[in-house]
């Protein structure tokens, strides 16, 4: 078994400090707005150190997101370990999990409309497969729910999936928390609800 060395260990907890910085920041101010100077002041080392680990700041936000996919894949895995569950419930779950990390604050907040970014993206190999790896996981699910009658079997499954994905950055949930009128737990139940449910009365 090879040992990590000192230095090895040193350079990765760096890495994961800037990358932890990094979610925050995006977290909380969003891709525009975050700066690479302000992500090196928040950890508290120089620029150059930083790009030493990162070469860009489409580099940083890639690296929040192989991060936020990691975190995905693995509460994906502990549903895994319950098979008899119902595919719905699984999905319900995966819904609720993503609004409790963006109320949590922890959810990268990233532009839909920058060229550099996605570029960076959809060259990231990481990226991609941990992306591939949850869709596979969620489109299986979503064609069982379908199956069973618990969604609606004429939407397209990527229909079903990238509403999953919208609710994950919906602002709706920010708006709630600002007004103080919900705790986080009824302000995810509630929007469960809408996404799942619909909005039309039941008869």
């Amino acid at each position: 078994m090879t040992r990590t060395s000192f230095k090895e260990q040193m350079l990765r907890a760096r890495e994961d400090a800037i990358v932890a910085s990094v979610n925050r920041l995006l977290a909380e101010k969003g891709y525009d707005v975050m700066t690479v100077d302000e992500v090196a002041a928040d950890v508290g080392i120089a620029k150059a150190s930083l790009y030493k680990h990162f070469a860009s700041k489409e580099a940083l936000a890639a690296a929040a997101m192989v991060r936020l996919l990691d975190r995905a894949l693995a509460f994906i895995a502990t549903l895994d370990s319950h098979p008899t569950a119902r595919a719905i419930d699984h999905l319900r779950a995966v819904a609720r999990w993503s609004m409790q990390v963006q109320l949590a604050g922890e959810m990268p907040s990233l532009p839909a409309q920058n060229s550099s970014l996605r570029a960076a993206l959809s060259n990231d190999t990481g990226y991609l497969q941990r992306l591939m790896d949850v869709s596979d996981k969620l489109g299986a699910w979503i064609m069982a729910a379908q199956a069973a009658g618990h969604l609606n079997r004429e939407l397209p499954p990527e229909v079903v999936l990238y509403t999953l994905f919208a609710r994950a950055c919906d602002p709706v949930l920010g708006l709630l928390k600002l007004s103080g009128q919900h705790s986080d737990e009824r302000i995810t139940e509630m929007l469960l609800s809408t996404c799942f449910d619909g909005l039309s009365g039941r008869h």
